[in-house]
């Protein structure tokens, strides 16, 4: 299990709002699905506009859990790794606390070797690191604009 956490000056609500453009944005990519396609993915590429629903893909992913505002769960898995990716959102003082939490196997020698290769090297540190960064700034920008617009 592997757990990255970061805060957010937006409500737990407009978080939830941010996650899937940010999931889509991250995983629907031509190079992400490309990925996707070289480990055998169960789930090779998005089926159009993500919003989060149970049953939806995008590359690597199916999302088996979704509940407003609080976890949005992926599953996934290819050739080397079976794993899980929860996203889990909680109100933190005047804003929110976004959390990815990571549950992975990595059966065989070829996914023990695969382990070495994403998460040893720190790749999946800064993938995750990154998807949690850009969740908040979609959130805040959206908060910004909605207390702009309400003080007016």
């Amino acid at each position: 299990m592997d757990t990255h956490e970061v805060s957010a000056a937006a409500s737990p609500e407009e978080v939830w709002d941010a996650l899937p453009g940010a999931l889509q944005q991250a995983f629907d990519r031509s190079r992400a699905q490309r990925l996707a396609r070289f480990l055998g993915c169960d789930d090779q590429g998005g089926d159009g506009a993500f919003g989060g629903r149970p049953a939806e893909t995008l590359a690597g992913f199916r999302v088996a859990q979704s509940e407003r505002p609080r976890e949005m769960t992926l599953e996934g898995s290819h050739r080397f790794s079976r794993y899980r990716l929860a996203f889990e959102i909680e109100p933190a003082g005047p804003g929110a606390r976004i959390r990815a939490v990571t549950h992975a196997e990595f059966p065989g020698v070829r996914g023990a070797l695969y382990r070495a290769m994403v998460v040893g090297s720190g790749g999946h540190r800064i993938v995750t690191s990154r998807i949690l960064r850009s969740i908040a700034r979609r959130a805040e920008r959206a908060h910004s604009h909605r207390t702009a617009e309400e003080e007016q």
